[in-house]
C-alpha cells in the first residue's frame, strides 16, 4: 500500500517556513516536517519520529529531526545553515524514492543564501530535485485550488530575460513541456483525456504573421504534428483571451511561452492559494507559491493558505498515482 504521509521539508529556517509548519496541521493532511526542532516557533507541540510513518499524539507536529549547524534568526539567513537546507532536501527525496513516504512538499528556500553559504550550483529547487531524481526532464506547473474552472499553467521557458525567450522557445522545448504536461494530467490529476491550450508567443498570437511569425512558422506546425499523434491541443491562442472562466472551461492546462505570460493570470486569480507543482519527477512534489518572506518572518504574519493547499494537492496527487 502506498504510504500516506507526506514529507514537508523545512526550507530556509530564517524565513517563514518554521512558523508555517505547525499551522499546516490545519490541512488535515498526514505529513511529517523535516528540519531542526530548534527552528520551530517557541511552544510548538511536536514529537520526534525515527521514520516517516511513525505515530504521534493528536495535535503534535511529527518531526524528522535534522540537526543544523546554527540556530535561526528570522529574517537573517545564516550561511552556516545553507548546507543543512540542501541536505534536508536530498534526505527527503531519498526517503520518498525509497517508498517510505507518499510525496514531497517543500517549504521555500533562498537560492542566494544557499549559493553564498554552500556554493549551491542549481538555479533553484526544481532543478535540484530533477538532478536528485536522475537528471530527468521536468516542467513547472502553477495550479489554483479555489477558482472554478481551475487555472493550471505551465511556462515552457522560465527564469530568463524576455529578450531571450524567442530563441529559447525551440520546438523541442515546447514539445517537451506539452508532453510532460499531458502525461502528468493523466497520472497526477486523474484526467484520462487531457485538453491542453497552447499560448502564442506574440500579441494576438502573431495575428496571422503581422505581429510575428513564430506562431505560423513553428508553433502551429508543431501542434499539428502532436495532434496527429493523438494529443488534444488548441492553439496557438492569444494569451490575453485564454484565462477568463469560459475559456478555462475548454482546457485542463495551459502551456505558455514564458514566465509572466503564465504566472500573471494565476497569481491574479488565486494569489493566496496557488500551488507550485513539479511535473515529470518520479515522485510527487508540490510547494507553496511564495518565497521565504524574510520581511515578515517571525512576526506571526505568515499566511499558511498556500502551504495547506500544497499539502492537500500532494496528498491528492499521491492518491492519483496509486
Amino acid at each position: 500500500m502506498t504510504p500516506r504521509r507526506i514529507i514537508l521539508t523545512c526550507g530556509e529556517p530564517a524565513g517563514v517556513g518554521p512558523e508555517l509548519a505547525p499551522q499546516a496541521l490545519a490541512s488535515g493532511v498526514d505529513f511529517a516536517w523535516m528540519g531542526d526542532p530548534r527552528h520551530l516557533p517557541p511552544g510548538t507541540a511536536f514529537t520526534e519520529i525515527a521514520a516517516p510513518g511513525d505515530p504521534v499524539p493528536p495535535g503534535h507536529l511529527p518531526v524528522l529531526r535534522h540537526d543544523f549547524a546554527a540556530p535561526a534568526t528570522p529574517g537573517h539567513p545564516d550561511p552556516a545553515n545553507a548546507a543543512g537546507v540542501i541536505n534536508v532536501i536530498a534526505r527527503a527525496v531519498d526517503l520518498v524514492m525509497r517508498g517510505q513516504a507518499a510525496g514531497l512538499c517543500t517549504l521555500p528556500i533562498s537560492k542566494q543564501a544557499l549559493k553564498e553559504g554552500a556554493g549551491f550550483a542549481f538555479p533553484g529547487h526544481t532543478e535540484y530535485l530533477a538532478h536528485l531524481a536522475g537528471d530527468v526532464p521536468v516542467v513547472m506547473m502553477l495550479a489554483s485550488t479555489t477558482v472554478t474552472p481551475p487555472c493550471r499553467v505551465v511556462p515552457a521557458t522560465i527564469h530568463i530575460p524576455l529578450q531571450e525567450v524567442p530563441a529559447a522557445l525551440t520546438d523541442a522545448v515546447l514539445e517537451q513541456a506539452i508532453r510532460i504536461t499531458h502525461a502528468a494530467l493523466i497520472r497526477d490529476f486523474g484526467i484520462p483525456a487531457p485538453r491542453i491550450a497552447v499560448a502564442g508567443l506574440n500579441p494576438h498570437a502573431g495575428e496571422g504573421g503581422t505581429i510575428g511569425r513564430q506562431e505560423t512558422q513553428r508553433i502551429a506546425p508543431l501542434l499539428d504534428r502532436l495532434r496527429a499523434a493523438g494529443l488534444d491541443l488548441t492553439g496557438p491562442l492569444p494569451a490575453d483571451t485564454m484565462f477568463h472562466a469560459p475559456a478555462r472551461a475548454r482546457y485542463d492546462a495551459a502551456v505558455c511561452a514564458y514566465h509572466d505570460q503564465a504566472l500573471i493570470p494565476i497569481k491574479t486569480l488565486d494569489f493566496d492559494n496557488g500551488v507550485n507543482v513539479t511535473l515529470g519527477l518520479p515522485f510527487v512534489r508540490t510547494s507553496p507559491d511564495h518565497g521565504t518572506a524574510f520581511d515578515i518572518a517571525g512576526r506571526g504574519l505568515a499566511n499558511p493558505a498556500s502551504t495547506i493547499a500544497a499539502l492537500r494537492m500532494a496528498r491528492d496527487m499521491a492518491e492519483s498515482r496509486k
